[in-house]
């Protein structure tokens, strides 16, 4: 099933990132409908972990039924996803009003999880595992 939501002059955009995920959002006056990639968050987001994470930022500042979100997301897997749009919904929010800055900082939503995957290093299996060491 897929929504009919349009972004208009009204809207309030933000980027919302989470290891190499990228969102972008838009924040509508509405009545709760949540959109992701042209499906009902709930279709895009099977596990109830990442339903919770999206609706994290609109539970928080009671929102839930008073407006509507429009996200594409591109990259990473699932829990990136969720993070980056989770992100991109609280700085959406933050812009469409100012004073909700406070409730959605303190519980660190609108700082950018700069936690990725460490690179792997050469003479080693993975990041950190080595090689099995032989003496003889």
């Amino acid at each position: 099933m897929e929504l009919n939501l349009k972004v208009t002059k009204e809207s309030h955009y933000a980027t919302g990132k989470r290891k190499e995920s990228v969102a972008r959002v838009w924040v509508l006056n509405g009545s709760g409908k949540i959109s992701v990639n042209g499906k009902i968050y709930t279709e895009y987001f099977k596990r109830p972990v990442h339903q919770l994470a999206v609706e994290k930022p609109l539970k928080i500042t009671d929102k839930q039924n008073l407006v509507d979100i429009i996200c594409t997301v591109k990259g990473g897997g699932m829990s990136g996803q969720a993070g980056a749009v989770t992100h991109g919904i609280a700085k959406a929010l933050v812009e469409s009003d100012p004073a909700m800055r406070k409730v959605v900082k303190k519980d660190k939503l609108v700082t950018r999880d700069s936690r990725t995957v460490e690179r792997k290093k050469y003479g080693q299996r993975k990041a950190r595992r080595r090689f099995q060491f032989s003496k003889r």
